[in-house]
């Protein structure tokens, strides 16, 4: 954490994105800095929409007792506009002895509350959701490194293929993989962790073919041959992460746990599905199945090259996602 002083604590701290892992880890941080400047800092927290300007006024004041506090402003974009007014007028001259830590999704919704406040001054901590692969290769090595471990790009690649996007289970997997190794990472290491999540390979593949990205879906495809996964399953997961998608859009709208019994899956299927198939039409999932289809025939009926076999069905999935020819 280094030499933390009083004067290097931000003032206001706006905790800016959607990602929830990035947005608790960043009010984590602040409390432990605040309270290695002191040990008995005052840490309160507040949900932006439930707070009336009076209250706000009364925590920002100075205390009678003195100490430091810290105040946490959960869902920054729920703030009424008195409340944003007190809030604007307050960061143009901060107590010393306070930090606000504001969290706000990042979107349209109370924009001019987060722009106030970035003007003023604030110290902006992006917690935005992770939209790239590169993102996410350079996440794993971050969390690696944090970790006091090295990883190279192979090893991230290959991390994000056996694991996928989720970054609660990415930051897992880079504890476990640092806490069980010297902590200097390679594609052999995550190699020898992950060659028996068949299952977990052929649905990444899957997933991403299906929500259109190639990119990723290739990528999960060529590390789960590369460490011996059999294209067999990974097939099977493609028709059946089509099937799903297929069976979910045709069961209408509905929350995912009134569905469940109906459709006879899990609730957090389909809650996954209800998001894959969004971009999709009919007639799009009709080609996606008969691709699915030839593509198990060829892989299981010996085709002389399967892995070129699941490839084209990656591709030929994304088109029929986008309407196009395959």
């Amino acid at each position: 954490m280094g030499d933390v002083t009083p004067a290097s604590l931000a003032p206001i701290l706006l905790v800016l994105g959607d990602e929830e892992l990035l947005a608790t880890r960043a009010v984590t941080e602040a409390v432990a800095k605040a309270r290695s400047v002191d040990p008995d800092v005052d840490v309160r927290e507040y949900q932006a929409g439930a707070l009336t300007p009076g209250e706000i006024a009364e925590m920002l004041s100075p205390s009678l007792f003195g100490g430091r506090r810290l105040l946490v402003l959960r869902s920054g974009q729920d703030a009424r506009k008195d409340l944003v007014a007190a809030l604007l007028a307050y960061a143009k001259n901060p107590d010393p002895e306070v930090q606000l830590v504001v969290l706000h999704l990042g979107g349209a919704k109370g924009k001019a509350f987060a722009d106030g406040l970035k003007a003023a001054g604030a110290t902006v901590v992006p917690a935005a959701k992770l939209k790239g692969h590169r993102d996410r290769v350079a996440f794993v090595r971050d969390e690696i490194r944090r970790g006091g471990g090295t990883c190279t790009e192979s090893a991230a690649e290959a991390l994000l293929a056996a694991v996928g996007n989720d970054l609660r289970e990415l930051a897992a997997a880079c504890s476990q993989l640092i806490a069980d190794t010297d902590g200097r990472i390679g594609a052999d290491t995550v190699a020898r962790y992950y060659r028996g999540r068949v299952e977990v390979s052929g649905f990444t593949v899957a997933d991403a073919a299906m929500v259109g990205d190639v990119p990723a879906a290739l990528e999960a495809l060529r590390w789960a041959l590369h460490v011996g996964v059999d294209p067999v399953p990974i097939a099977d997961a493609l028709a059946d992460g089509v099937r799903t998608v297929a069976r979910v859009a045709s069961a209408g709208r509905g929350s995912p746990y009134q569905l469940a019994s109906t459709l006879g899956m899990p609730a957090w299927k389909i809650e996954r599905a209800q998001r894959q198939s969004r971009g999709w039409t009919p007639e799009g999932l009709v080609r996606a199945m008969q691709v699915a289809a030839e593509c198990n025939a060829a892989v299981k009926g010996g085709s002389d090259d399967r892995a070129y076999a699941l490839e084209r069905a990656v591709f030929s999935v994304a088109a029929a996602r986008r309407g196009g020819a395959p």
